[in-house]
């Protein structure tokens, strides 16, 4: 099968590779999948699973990608809850090979029902997203409506699925981001923005959530903004300051197939709008990661057409 590979840890998405690899086999509990769109994530080049399996061992040359769209072509042994052609989506294991291929094999219990109505396109631009943003939010951040959420990044991949789904639930949401993010954010759903570039942070006052997405300085200043007895959700890595007389919660998302469906079904309900930014062949990805010039959104790799 055609793949994109990564064999340099130091090379970014510049050591990427359209190369020929072994079509993977299914394992117990495992499902293979006929991959038609996959999302990247660029940090992902810096996490351990990249390039070692779960002992520890060197796996190069592997192949990056989590998120996944597309139908199960085959079972592993034991494999229930899905069936053969049926269309689906989720997020492959961050110690495996990833998506980025014309074929993946991923645990069944990560993947969900990918609904006839929505494109390939839109369910490999989800997983990651939406399940940080709901897992932030819901679980992590223990969200209730009526409170005020401060988003970092609310234009982005995540912070615009976090944005909307904080504004569905009752939440006054205050997206932050770069002059260029700011009709995109309340887009998006924000009620208020702050130019990071130009405003002062330490303006917006108390807010009971903070989602980071960007940690550094902007993360720490961004502690003193909790109100007592609020949260500070970060994805940026452990927070370098705690709020005042709140909690400071870093996370690494996880698969969860409920939450997956209603992700999806807020989707086909209008209620959630996805962020992709360009779509790009499989044959093309490796430029479509290394881009000229900003592109806004996420961009999805159409492995089928």
């Amino acid at each position: 099968m055609k793949a994109i590979v990564v064999t340099d840890e130091t090379a970014g998405t510049a050591g990427m590779t359209l190369a020929e690899r072994p079509n993977p086999q299914a394992g117990g509990n495992d499902v293979l999948i006929e991959v038609h769109a996959s999302g990247f994530t660029p940090g992902e080049l810096t996490w351990p699973g990249t390039w070692v399996d779960h002992l520890g061992r060197n796996r190069t040359p592997s192949i990056p990608g989590h998120e996944v769209a597309g139908v199960v072509s085959a079972l592993g042994y034991g494999t229930r809850g899905l069936t053969v052609g049926q269309r689906v989506f989720g997020l492959s294991a961050w110690d495996r090979d990833g998506t980025l291929a014309e074929y993946v094999v991923v645990e069944a219990r990560n993947l969900a029902p990918l609904p006839g109505d929505v494109d390939f396109t839109v369910g490999a631009s989800l997983p990651i997203s939406g399940l940080t943003a709901w897992q932030g939010l819901f679980v992590h951040g223990r969200f209730a409506a009526g409170q005020s959420v401060l988003v970092h990044g609310a234009a982005g991949g995540v912070g615009s699925v976090v944005t909307q789904l904080a504004r569905e639930a009752g939440a006054y949401v205050i997206g932050t981001g770069r002059p260029a993010d700011r009709t995109a954010a309340l887009g998006f759903g924000a009620q208020e923005f702050v130019d990071l570039d130009d405003d002062q942070l330490e303006d917006v006052g108390g807010v009971d959530l903070v989602f980071d997405v960007i940690g550094g300085d902007i993360g720490k200043r961004s502690a003193a903004l909790v109100r007592a007895g609020g949260m500070l959700v970060t994805i940026a890595g452990p927070p370098e300051a705690q709020p005042k007389d709140g909690l400071a919660v870093d996370f690494v998302v996880e698969a969860d197939r409920t939450q997956l469906g209603e992700i999806v079904q807020r989707v086909r309900d209008g209620r959630l709008q996805t962020n992709v930014g360009q779509v790009a062949a499989l044959e093309d990805a490796v430029a479509a990661f290394n881009p000229t010039e900003r592109v806004k959104g996420k961009t999805i790799v159409r492995v089928r057409p």
